[in-house]
């Protein structure tokens, strides 16, 4: 499906864009672009990868006239840029607006415009349910999709959304923080014991990814299944890890954050196909006949509960150090 075509990644120097990118260095693509508004990082990974299939634009997802300057002969595109940090755009909503969800709307409509072939966009569990401002900006980018994917003709670009949990070790994880405080000596923070996250790979997440570009039918969402662990847990498996016994401090909750974390709501379930290791949940594509939305009801909805890290498979405190000791970035700072 891949061979001699030509990627492109918004957001590729992030932790899940670089993932991607990786996993694509080994296929027949022809080329990859990263497209990102930081030189520096660019530049560092220029100078790591040292591979000319590679190619960088700098640019900016809010600004449509760098997309689709970049997008010209794209095939594929995966939209990964993003403000993603639920405390700075409780701070800065506009911000996140304008990035997660007017650069979405510029990315969809610069792949119309190249007729690029496929476009997946990434999401968040926190998209369900929504009460903080990254969550809710997020939200509104998979209805972009959605709404998007009605209008485009027969032929044009199939758009669809990838909806994840907690990435491990991705910028932002609490994974990195924890052995950060465990190797300085300092006390492990953690808001609260009970809170309750989805734990995934990044390699596992792209595996969702590649599903996403060989079999989404226009407006599809692909949700990974995935276990959970407390935070108490997670950090009780780091300092037994480490064979460390710092003080594990309760600071509170932060701003926006859930207690957990629902990755289908239970209307999108009553709909999802569940296709083992993922569910497919399909577009809605009824129109703006709203007798429609009176007349078929879902009255089955009532019975079905949400997909959360409350419910899923829980991890205790051993799976949890064999599912850490999987990630090379646990392995390497075991054997710093």
């Amino acid at each position: 499906m891949f061979d001699n075509k030509v990627l492109m990644i918004t957001g590729g120097t992030g932790s899940f864009g670089n993932t991607v990118l990786k996993r694509f260095l080994d296929t027949a693509v022809r080329e990859i672009r990263i497209f990102s508004r930081d030189e520096k990082k660019q530049e560092d990974m220029r100078i790591a990868l040292g591979n000319d299939k590679v190619k960088f634009y700098i640019g900016d997802v809010r600004d449509y006239d760098s997309l689709t300057q970049a997008m010209t002969g794209v095939d594929f595109v995966f939209h990964a840029a993003a403000l993603k940090q639920v405390p700075s755009c409780e701070f800065y909503p506009m911000e996140a607006v304008r990035t997660n969800v007017l650069g979405t709307e510029n990315v969809l409509n610069a792949a119309i415009s190249s007729k690029v072939k496929r476009v997946v966009v990434l999401s968040t569990d926190k998209a369900v349910y929504p009460i903080n401002a990254m969550g809710i900006s997020k939200a509104m980018a998979e209805k972009l999709v959605i709404a998007k994917s009605r209008t485009i003709a027969a032929g044009g670009p199939v758009v669809c959304s990838t909806r994840y949990g907690n990435v491990m070790a991705s910028r932002g994880s609490v994974i990195p923080l924890f052995i950060n405080q465990l190797k300085s000596g300092q006390p492990i923070t953690v808001t609260d014991p009970n809170m309750t996250r989805f734990l995934m790979s990044l390699e596992d997440s792209v595996d969702l990814v590649l599903h996403a570009f060989e079999h989404a039918e226009q407006g599809d969402l692909f949700v990974q299944k995935a276990p959970a662990s407390t935070v108490a847990d997670l950090a009780q498996a780091l300092r037994e890890l480490f064979k460390l016994n710092n003080e594990v401090k309760v600071i509170g909750t932060r701003h926006g954050e859930k207690l957990y974390e629902s990755l289908i709501s239970r209307e999108e379930m009553a709909k999802a196909d569940d296709m083992g290791r993922y569910y497919r949940i399909p577009a809605d594509n009824r129109d703006l006949n709203y007798s429609k939305y009176f007349v078929e009801g879902e009255s089955h909805i009532s019975e079905l509960d949400d997909y959360t890290s409350h419910n899923t498979e829980r991890l205790n405190v051993e799976s949890i150090k064999k599912l850490l000791l999987n990630l090379a970035e646990v392995r390497e700072a075991l054997n710093a």
